[in-house]
């Protein structure tokens, strides 16, 4: 049982973070917008919606909702098909379909993706970010914020994009991203150590005021200064009768239109299944390990889909750049992702023209800070030495993200991890017998045998096993008959072993080894646990 979060306790770092969140999901809503050939509001519509309505409404304390770069093809091929009225009714009933998702439970879906596709996904992701970011960060943006696909609508792809950027570099550009960077790094490695002030005024808020001075100092000069185009362009209404003029509502007379039902349902599916695919890896992530009930997210994700319909916005799902640049920022509860909601709505009212300041290139430093930190060289180095069965599904999903897209990377590393999985179970043996006797002292006494062969396939019954476990019960856990032991599972024990800790859990093993009670590593015990020259 985690313990329940101390929002009082934990603003002082759910602000900073919340600041560093907004800087981020800004331009990516933007750029999503344009992507998908929506307007550019209603990538904000949904930033605002997916911060503050789903990040109230979630079990999830510290993943961030918006606009999904991974619908923006499905949503471009939507807009010119049905038109934006009647797409937005789409993402109404899509939003009721994932309500209809949460209620029939279907949010198990996500404890079926093995660690080594869930890692390789955050990897994937990490390196896309990077890639992306090269050449806005030399101020060649012909491809917008968001759009994480290789091959692009021009022709382009990832690369060759890269190889324009650096033959086109912009002087102004390139120098305001470098002094950011500097900012950034002197930032988190020095001056964050040196005393409060620099953890509670974050680097990314200091590089982006530095790029605003940089633009306005530079203004103007052929060689140094920032053309318009590399900045970031928030809409700026004249009024407040602009301002609501902006706001698009579904036309609900294409409610009978078949197509508008299949775009539904197909954002509806894409969406949970990016959401959980998120929920999974942003608590892999989360430094205190707590499990984010799925269900709950869709439930909050189909509401925020309705609202962000309703009135112009995208289809909303968790995003794992912004949940990784929360979690990196310090952020411990969801006051990060409902605060950052709002000093997006707060910013596009009343300040756009000062956000239309920002360079491109401070952000892009920004995120190739967060990139850079999902794709560490050395978790590469700890996956390889965990195996082949781990690294060979993992390699493949990363390789195959950068490639194509998200989805199609995910299913191609779970192909694989599936392949693998049957080749090592081909006795099909799964099982969990668990006996449980309430021993003379009131203490439950628990016999947990698993089978010969335990994968991943086994991670939602043993999840939910473990959890139901009484405080103060002795649990024994035999896995003398077992052959194969998915390094999964043993990720679950490990993860378990700290609740236990908390809920006067005793946990005894018995194995061919021996008997050994409380050990101090699982991964250790089975023989998982990266080298030691790893650290």
């Amino acid at each position: 049982m985690s313990e329940k979060p101390n929002l009082a306790a934990s603003w002082r770092s759910d602000l900073p973070a919340s600041i560093v969140v907004f800087f981020v999901a800004l331009p990516l809503c933007l750029g999503i917008a344009l992507a998908s050939g929506a307007p550019a509001f209603s990538g904000l519509i949904a930033g605002i919606i997916g911060g503050i309505i789903v990040g109230a409404l979630s079990g999830s304390q510290i993943g961030v909702s918006g606009p999904a770069a991974g619908l923006a093809a499905i949503v471009l091929t939507a807009i010119s098909a049905l038109g934006f009225q009647d797409f937005l009714v789409a993402v109404v009933i899509g939003g009721a379909i994932q309500i209809l998702f949460g209620v029939l439970r279907a949010g198990v879906i996500g404890y079926y993706f093995p660690s080594s596709v869930i890692k390789g996904m955050l990897t994937g992701i990490g390196l896309i970010i990077i890639l992306k970011q090269i050449p806005h960060f030399l101020g060649y943006d012909s491809d917008f914020e968001g759009d994480v696909a290789f091959w692009q609508i021009d022709g382009e792809n990832t690369f060759t994009e890269i190889v324009n950027a650096f033959g086109n570099p912009s002087v102004g550009a390139t120098t305001i991203a470098v002094i950011a960077l500097a900012i950034l790094l002197l930032w988190s490695n020095v001056l964050s150590k040196k005393g409060k002030i620099f953890t509670l005024i974050q680097g990314p808020l200091v590089a982006v005021a530095a790029g605003i001075v940089y633009y306005v100092v530079t203004q103007g000069d052929p060689t140094w200064g920032i053309s318009d185009e590399h900045l970031v362009q928030v809409p700026v209404p004249g009024s407040f009768d602009d301002f609501l003029g902006q706001f698009t509502f579904p036309n609900f007379g294409a409610i009978t239109n078949p197509a508008v039902w299949v775009t539904a349902f197909t954002i509806a599916l894409v969406a949970s299944l990016e959401t959980l695919l998120c929920v999974e890896a942003t608590d892999k992530l989360d430094p205190a390990q707590r499990v984010t009930p799925t269900n709950r997210e869709l439930l909050a994700q189909g509401a925020g889909n309705m609202i962000s319909g309703l009135i112009g916005g995208l289809p909303i799902t968790q995003v794992i750049v912004r949940s990784s640049a929360n979690i990196q920022s310090g952020g411990k509860t969801k006051v990060s992702a409902i605060v950052h909601g709002f000093f997006l709505l707060i910013s596009v009212i009343a300040v756009p023209t000062l956000l239309n300041k920002i360079p491109l290139a401070v952000l892009a430093a920004v995120l190739l800070i967060v990139g850079y930190k999902l794709a560490k060289p050395a978790t590469v180095a700890a996956i390889y030495r965990s195996g082949w069965k781990q690294f060979v599904p993992y390699i493949v999903t990363v390789v195959a993200i950068v490639f194509t897209d998200l989805l199609t990377g995910i299913g191609l590393g779970l192909v694989v991890a599936i392949i693998i999985i049957l080749y090592k179970s081909y006795q099909n043996s799964h099982f969990l017998h668990m006996v449980d006797k309430e021993a003379s002292d009131g203490h439950h006494e628990v016999k947990m045998t698993l089978a010969e062969e335990v994968t991943f396939f086994n991670k939602a019954a043993i999840l939910r096993e473990l959890d139901a476990l009484p405080e103060g019960a002795n649990l024994e856990l035999n896995v003398t008959k077992t052959r194969y032991l998915d390094y999964d599972v043993v990720e679950i024990l490990e993860n378990f072993a700290g609740k236990a800790r908390d809920r006067d859990i005793d946990i005894t093993i018995i194995s061919n080894r021996g008997t050994v009670k409380n050990p101090p590593s699982y991964m250790e015990f089975f023989d998982l646990a990266p080298a030691a020259s790893a650290h």
